[in-house]
């Protein structure tokens, strides 16, 4: 009799599993078919941004190939258009092409004699926001101090060198040689003086930048 009441009790288990499934088959269906949809759709999302990344990586070619084959420099005119034609293409690019192509066309424009059009890029490639990262943010906040000395107040520009001097960051050997520089022209030749030596005796310094600071260092005790 045992017997017979386990195998019922089985069949009515088996039964209440056969309806259970029969019920919630579409739910079960459905949940795997967006888990399906889900990595379908990451799978193409992917492809597609690593398509788009070929497409611009050839399209930024081509366009600089062309930049460089008329002769960038050539004259200002030319340097003005091939600007514009990367601040279009930017336009459209994936941020690393596009903050990429914004750097060319600074300097393009710096070249071509447009300096309000090339501070504008340094600016907002160096803004907090941009879609450069890190390391370019703070070279097109390092590039703009260099232009802007003699022309923005000493104030503006040492509010920008201040972020890049820090020792977490790339450029502060550079940062701190232009805020030397900066120092030098507002007269204030101790400060300079402290700066470009604790520059100079840094041997982590590359030394080019080192060769800088001391070149800056004789000029000032000459």
């Amino acid at each position: 009799m045992p017997d017979i009441f386990d195998e019922v009790a089985e069949d009515l288990r088996a039964e209440r599993t056969r309806k259970f499934v029969v019920r919630y088959a579409g739910v079960f269906i459905a949940a795997a078919g967006l888990v399906l949809i889900a990595i379908g759709g990451w799978q193409t999302l992917k492809w597609y941004h690593h398509k788009q990344d070929i497409r611009a990586a050839t399209q930024y070619v081509t366009l600089t190939d062309r930049i460089a084959k008329t002769g960038a420099g050539a004259t200002k005119t030319t340097d003005i258009a091939d600007a514009r034609s990367l601040i279009a293409f930017a336009a459209k690019a994936p941020p690393g092409y596009a903050a990429l192509a914004r750097f060319r066309a600074a300097a393009l424009y710096a070249g071509g004699g447009d300096t309000k059009a090339a501070m504008a890029l340094w600016t907002q490639l160096g803004a907090g926001d941009s879609t450069a990262g890190p390391m370019l943010r703070g070279l097109a906040n390092l590039i703009w101090t260099q232009h802007a000395m003699g022309t923005v107040p000493d104030d503006q520009v040492m509010a920008r060198l201040k972020p890049l001097m820090a020792d977490s960051s790339p450029w502060h050997d550079l940062a701190q040689v232009n805020a030397a520089v900066l120092d030098m022209q507002s007269g204030k030749v101790a400060d300079a003086q402290s700066l470009l030596q604790r520059v100079s005796a840094d041997p982590a310094s590359p030394a080019n930048v080192r060769n800088l600071a001391e070149g800056l260092l004789a000029k000032l005790n000459g």
